[in-house]
């Protein structure tokens, strides 16, 4: 067989001094491949823009050397783990504190973000891993199982599994729903540095520091594959987006494998020493490493590397090429990943306006603000990538250019690289040119809570008309007549809320919480369900059984309101029920009947089975909205995880 010529297709981008002391982790932005988030000594997360020499933000508040560091999918937030054990996060939008989380007692050695829910799971060197909402700041569960330290973390693409990597040589799989390990994956025999889903299938890669990286099958829980013989230990693996191949991050090479059956595609040289982080962007691989207080960002060019077909020969080591082996099937041999999806590569973001949504307001957060600092040292280029006052078009942007190739190198085919596809602009038309006459503003589907004017109204409606042949003055009169239009009726309106609440109050006070949710479902109007609704999530001991089969339909009626305060309301009583209610629900339901008459008990089972039934219901509406993008799409996803078992 000929050996394949192998061409200069990397080249070294830059090199920063990112820390005065120091760095001890640092990681890309996958969303975008353009963002790097650095870790040092120096107690400092730093925030760069790829090919550009400045620091964009410094993040402060650790008192200890940053372990580790992680960058949502968005990449509006960021987490970052220190060696006390602290954990801490920020919005880069907001340039500020988000949360502290603490718990570990050992230095943080893995992060990664839940795909959908605003959940973070971590990993230590006390060889517990810990899944936390940052919302409620709080550690929702601890996973324990490994014997060392967790060096890596991954949560899996439809967000169900979580699978984590050891010094202990093991790679074990968590169910998240279950909150128990599903399976683990013993073979290697050095520690395991990185793990890493396959974007589709039911597939997970392992890479260990016996330089090995096994393929293991997450239906049959065994190994697919082994490929051996790496130059050194495996630290970065990526798979390609579309699933075809698996990128390798070795010793001063990058090493592309396909795993069914095992062999090496294609092996580029690439002086980047040991690299710590890959990313894909514009059919570009991005590769960072680092050593000391400087970091270098390094480019290898997809377009010209093997990635599917036969063998390639090692030029690094002089070893024998893999047999010949038949290209991959057209169809995956898995089941492939159920999931939620929408149209868009990355979900757009609702803008969270109010200082309450993102924060509860006490003491120790006003201390966490004042110990930790987002100082932005280049308001250029934050206002570029962050944009905190526009959070639909944000920067990176999807279609940012590729990065340019050196002078060696084929200059043509780096302009060809770089001019945007045919099929890129049928895709993303050009808008025409708008003519004089603007389009009229439709009214938005759902009505943000937070708002600068009132929907369907324009203050031109409560002033009078004003011919342009007859420019008569504006009397005082006239103008408050118009202002006047529809206030008595608004007024009624409020008058009778009012009424309203006043009744569901009265009975509040007597101390019976559910007759009190009857009278305000008696009402039948849903802005007194959602005030009440409001008081009782603020408790979560008020909840019943019995609450919960009035509750729910009007749930269900929330979920489906055009108010964005209202789903919000919604959202967060549904899964206040499923989280203190489904494990009995399903426990009551499963059990056996009892043996003579029980009335309690037969008055239970009959709720338990009208709550059954009305989730399963509302089930299949949390999943239609699911897809939906932004805050609301979020909120929706986890509330979808959480109805699993009813499925």
């Amino acid at each position: 067989m000929a050996t394949p010529v192998v061409t200069k297709t990397a080249w070294k981008l830059q090199e920063i001094v990112a820390h005065a002391s120091n760095v001890s982790s640092l990681v890309l932005g996958k969303g975008s491949g353009r963002l790097l988030a650095t870790g040092g000594d120096d107690c400092r997360v730093n925030l760069w823009s790829i090919n550009k020499p400045n620091c964009i933000m410094s993040l402060t508040g650790h008192t200890s050397p940053v372990e580790s560091v992680r960058l949502n999918t968005p990449e509006e937030l960021i987490v970052a783990g220190s060696q006390s054990g602290s954990i801490r996060v920020w919005d880069l939008e907001a340039a500020k504190i988000l949360r502290t989380l603490m718990g570990h007692k050992a230095n943080i050695c893995s992060l990664d973000f839940h795909p959908y829910g605003e959940f973070v799971a971590s990993g230590s060197q006390d060889t517990n891993i810990k899944l936390w909402d940052i919302r409620r700041k709080g550690c929702v569960f601890r996973y324990r199982g490994h014997s060392q330290a967790v060096r890596c973390l991954r949560f899996s693409p439809d967000g169900k599994w979580l699978a984590s990597a050891a010094d202990d040589h093991t790679v074990k799989l968590w169910d998240l729903t279950a909150g128990k390990m599903m399976s683990e994956f013993p073979g290697h025999t050095g520690p395991v540095n990185v793990v890493e889903f396959h974007p589709n299938e039911y597939l997970l890669a392992s890479g260990s520091s016996d330089r090995t990286i096994r393929f293991w099958d997450l239906e049959k829980f065994q190994v697919v594959s082994c490929i051996e013989g790496e130059p050194g230990p495996v630290r970065s693996v990526l798979f390609n987006p579309d699933g075809c191949c698996l990128y390798s991050g070795c010793q001063d090479s990058l090493r592309v494998y396909g795993w069914e059956p095992e062999r090496c595609f294609d092996v580029v040289l690439v002086n980047w020493g040991k690299v710590a982080d890959l990313a894909i962007c514009n059919n570009q691989l991005i590769g960072v490493a680092f050593s000391q207080s400087n970091v270098s960002s390094y480019v290898v060019d997809l377009t010209r590397v093997t990635r599917t077909g036969t063998v390639a020969q090692d030029p690094v080591q002089d070893s024998q090429p893999l047999a010949q082996q038949p290209p991959l099937p057209s169809v995956p041999l898995r089941r492939i990943y159920e999931r939620p999806g929408t149209a868009c590569s990355k979900p757009q973001r609702v803008k969270q306006n109010s200082e309450s949504e993102r924060r509860s307001p006490s003491s120790e957060d006003e201390r966490e603000e004042r110990e930790s600092r987002a100082e932005i040292q280049n308001a250029e280029d934050y206002n570029e990538i962050f944009q905190p006052k526009n959070s639909i078009s944000r920067t990176p942007p999807r279609r940012s250019e590729p990065f340019p190739a050196p002078p060696e190198d084929d200059t043509a085919t780096a302009k060809e690289a770089a001019k945007p596809s045919p099929a890129m602009d049928t895709q993303f038309p050009v808008p025409n040119v708008a003519t004089s006459t603007p389009a009229p503003k439709a009214e938005p589907a759902i009505i943000p809570a937070t708002r600068n004017e009132p929907i369907g109204l324009k203050a031109s409606d409560f002033l009078p008309a004003v011919k342009v042949s007859q420019q008569t003055e504006l009397v005082d009169e006239d103008a408050m007549s118009q202002i006047r239009k529809g206030h008595d009726t608004m007024c009624v309106v409020l008058t009778s809320r009012h009424k309203n609440l006043d009744t569901v109050r009265a009975v509040w006070t007597t101390g019976d919480i559910k007759t009190s949710v009857d009278s305000a479902v008696a009402i039948s109007d849903l802005s007194v369900v959602v005030d009440l609704l409001n008081i009782v999530n603020q408790k979560a001991s008020l909840w019943k059984l019995d609450l919960c089969t009035t509750v729910l339909p009007q749930i269900e009626k929330l979920l489906q309101s055009k108010y964005e305060s209202y789903v919000q309301t919604g959202c967060t009583s549904l899964k206040l029920i499923l989280q203190r209610f489904l494990p009995l629900i399903t426990d009551i339901l499963a059990a056996p009947p009892s043996v003579g008459v029980d009335i309690s008990r037969e008055e239970r089972l009959h709720k338990c089975r009208l709550c059954y039934k009305q989730l399963k219901s509302i089930s299949g509406l949390v999943k239609s909205k699911s897809g939906l993008s932004g805050r609301h799409g979020s909120a929706f996803r986890e509330l979808h995880l959480l109805m699993a078992s009813l499925d």
